[in-house]
């Protein structure tokens, strides 16, 4: 079996563990959850905090509301989780442009690094949720002739936030990788520090980019649902979880399939940085934490 097939079968198989842990804990736990003093520690097992699984899925081919026409609610799941994904896709582009031009720079010059990159750490302390309205209201105050600031473009801007760190992070570590012999050759060959850059620190930076920009895909996915439902953003997976939990106590199945699309375009997200992963593949000799 190639470790491709093993890889697969292994990923089935934590989903149906997954799956059955649910069943099994819904099945044996207490209706009221674990408790612990005063904190609950397992959440409830009655129907309204988890359905069964069988039934979150049957839920997913029925229609959204009762209304005449209502879209099936997988479609209307898909196209929330689609536009989700476009925006989370555009702040992921933004955060890795941004992130390798900061690595670059820090490269570049020692005083940049020793400047910037207290700020690029610290960049990451501030609360995801509290940025989000500021960041839509400085954007509304951008007048440039016709063009209009969207709240969309908020998010894709909140999700860039949280995409740029770690590659700004995993880029620098990776550009500063070469042993000091392979630059003192360059240097002997009078190479620009363009050549340097071209021919030796961006290919040694390839294993370190790679899980930082999975880590940054992720990051992105994160931030444009989390972005969506503190800006109120309509269309996306994240409001759509906010709507569907108003109803969670009559149509407790249903809360879960936006869910469903979120998980849908984290797997989306990372399969296509993999993809980018297999044409960097002779670069990599091997992978390296981000």
């Amino acid at each position: 079996m190639s470790k491709r097939a093993a890889a697969v079968l292994w990923g089935i198989a934590g989903v149906i563990a997954a799956l059955a842990i649910w069943e099994i804990y819904k099945a044996l736990g207490p209706d009221e959850g674990v408790v612990i003093g005063d904190v609950t520690v397992l959440p409830r097992t009655t129907d309204i905090a988890m359905p069964h699984t069988w039934d979150v899925l049957a839920r997913l081919f029925e229609p959204v509301t009762r209304a005449a026409g209502a879209d099936v609610l997988w479609w209307a799941v898909l196209q929330a989780a689609a536009f989700s994904l476009g925006i989370a896709a555009l702040g992921w582009l933004i955060g890795v442009t941004f992130g390798l031009g900061i690595a670059l720079l820090m490269q570049r010059w020692i005083t940049a690094e020793s400047a910037i990159l207290p700020w690029v750490v610290l960049s990451q302390t501030v609360p995801l949720i509290a940025i989000a309205p500021l960041v839509r209201r400085w954007g509304s105050e951008i007048t440039i002739g016709s063009f209009q600031w969207e709240n969309w473009m908020s998010v894709a801007v909140i999700a860039s936030y949280l995409a740029f760190f770690p590659v700004a992070v995993s880029a620098l570590r990776g550009l500063k990788s070469p042993p000091s012999a392979d630059t003192d050759l360059f240097r002997a060959y009078s190479a620009s520090w363009w050549t340097t850059l071209r021919k030796l620190r961006l290919p040694s930076s390839v294993p370190y980019l790679i899980p930082a920009l999975r880590l940054a895909a992720a990051n992105a996915v994160v931030g444009t649902v989390v972005a969506e439902v503190s800006i109120g953003l309509g269309g996306g997976i994240g409001r759509m979880i906010i709507e569907f939990a108003a109803t969670a106590s009559g149509d407790p199945a249903k809360t879960y399939a936006p869910i469903l699309g979120a998980v849908l375009i984290g797997l989306v997200s990372a399969g296509l940085v993999a993809l980018i992963g297999v044409g960097l593949r002779r670069y990599t000799r091997g992978g390296a934490p981000a």
